[in-house]
């Protein structure tokens, strides 16, 4: 008799227990895929802030060296095309802060607490630093194949092997450029795969909240967090 209870016992914990493991399976796995994502904003957030300095850097030296047409010597061509590296300011400067916005809203527990708020940005930083990241590119490249007139990287690497002792170093900048442009292409995978992640981890969190809401309706264990 003894046994007999001992073994309905087992089986009702069994029964209790099993729901929750899966649960518990659910929620490391939700907390891998968040971990990943974050990781993968991160190393966003780090090229864009790349693309911004480097980018930054060149149209600073560029305005900085720049003379009028009627001077001696003047360092830049009179056609000249800025607006590819300046593409590539704004596109990394967008996906900078929306990437920023993304990690507060993961990592500070009051911002992350609010379901809405937090399934909103994830979304919504990768979808924002996609396009911003792809326009810049796509610009980049379009203007830069002009045989007509110059861009800042066509000018600066035609004039790279050209020994300077001051500003503007265009072996340097030529480098810079490319460097800058080889980020902003990585870019728009990375933030691609940052959406395709985030969206993963809320669909899974919904799934989640709905079977423990749905057992915590029946008296079984409160969600968890």
């Amino acid at each position: 008799m003894s046994s007999s209870l001992k073994n309905e016992i087992s089986a009702s914990d069994f029964e209790v227990d099993a729901p929750d493991l899966r649960l518990m399976c659910k929620a490391r796995i939700i907390a891998m895929v968040h971990n990943l994502r974050v990781a993968m904003t991160a190393l966003a957030l780090a090229a864009g802030i790349s693309i911004l300095g480097l980018s930054g850097n060149s149209l600073a030296v560029y305005k900085n060296t720049y003379v009028p047409d009627d001077y001696l010597l003047p360092l830049w061509p009179e056609s000249f095309d800025i607006r590819p590296t300046t593409a590539l300011v704004v596109g990394s400067a967008i996906a900078t802060v929306v990437n920023v916005m993304s990690l507060c809203t993961s990592e500070i527990p009051s911002l992350r607490a609010r379901a809405g708020a937090h399934a909103s940005a994830s979304l919504a930083a990768p979808v924002v630093g996609f396009i911003a990241a792809l326009v810049a590119m796509a610009f980049f490249y379009a203007i830069n194949a002009s045989t007509t007139i110059d861009t800042f990287q066509s000018w600066t690497c035609r004039w790279k092997q050209v020994n300077m002792t001051a500003q503007p170093h265009f072996g340097t900048l030529c480098r810079q450029s490319k460097v800058g442009l080889i980020l902003a292409v990585l870019l728009v995978p990375l933030e691609l795969f940052v959406l395709a992640t985030a969206c993963f981890q809320v669909f899974l969190e919904r799934k989640v909240g709905a079977v423990s809401h749905k057992r915590g309706g029946r008296g079984g264990s409160p969600a968890m967090s």
